[in-house]
């Protein structure tokens, strides 16, 4: 575990999956709240290897919660839509879960151990797209931006459905259920309800690249180990009322996700 700092942020680096560091590390920062944002979120490499997705995604998080217990601190748990069946979206907070793959079981695992920490919220989320700090990891928009910019042809299904989430707006929304300290499930994610495939239409107009290399396909032609839920989406009301949660409208969020995309380049 190392440990640096800036001007405003003490910064350490931890395997939460590590229950000695985890613990050392809370009483050594003794922090109000942790908001957990590590999983192991690559849904096939979940459905494949099962034993290390449940060590990431549901035993680090009963590590957490009982650490968080130690210390006093309120556990807000970040997970994911996948925890649904996709066969009744939008969800709302009361829906009930039922996962059709692994990496959404073990996320509904994960959700029921942090319920056991004494204070505790969770931020339920889909399809972040944004722009990562360190280029370690790509999302959708960024790989649509890039396929497209190089002339290459993207095919995308049109038979899943999401409500796509900017990164710096969930960022804000899990803020305000810190300050908040508000206790319970939340549903944080973007405004509009569409086809992935719509999708990545609006990213190709946002980004002014040519939209007619973008070839709709079906969840059958990929072959993919796990299965993905059909139509997904969260009701946002919730956090809306309780959090003053306003996420930005889509085309707005992939707007200002190109101009900061041109001022780093």
């Amino acid at each position: 575990m190392t440990s640096t700092c800036s001007p405003r942020v003490n910064y350490a680096r931890l395997d939460i999956t590590e229950a000695d560091g985890v613990r050392a590390l809370l009483d050594d920062f003794h922090p109000d709240a942790v908001v957990n944002c590590a999983a192991m979120t690559q849904v096939d490499r979940c459905e494949e290897e099962r034993a290390a997705c449940r060590i990431v995604n549901t035993g680090a998080v009963e590590t957490l919660a009982g650490a968080c217990d130690e210390v006093g601190a309120r556990l807000v748990q970040v997970s994911t839509d996948f925890v649904f069946d996709g066969e009744n979206g939008p969800y709302d907070e009361d829906a009930v879960p039922n996962p059709v793959n692994f990496y959404g079981q073990a996320k509904l695992d994960g959700e029921r151990a942090a319920r056991r920490a004494e204070r505790w919220a969770i931020a339920r989320t889909v399809l972040v797209y944004g722009l990562p700090q360190d280029e370690s990891r790509s999302n959708i928009v960024l790989w649509i931006q890039r396929a497209l910019a190089g002339g290459e042809d993207v095919h995308v299904v049109t038979d899943q459905h999401r409500t796509p989430t900017y990164a710096p707006d969930l960022a804000a929304g899990v803020a305000q259920l810190v300050r908040s300290e508000s206790e319970g499930v939340f549903h944080l994610a973007g405004p509009e309800l569409l086809s992935v495939y719509n999708f990545a239409r609006r990213v190709a107009d946002a980004f002014d690249l040519n939209a007619d290399l973008i070839h709709p396909t079906d969840s059958t032609s990929l072959d993919q180990p796990a299965k993905r839920p059909p139509r997904t989406g969260f009701v946002i009301e919730k956090a809306r009322r309780a959090l003053g949660y306003e996420p930005r409208p889509l085309d707005d969020a992939l707007r200002d996700m190109r101009e900061r995309l041109e001022r780093d380049q």
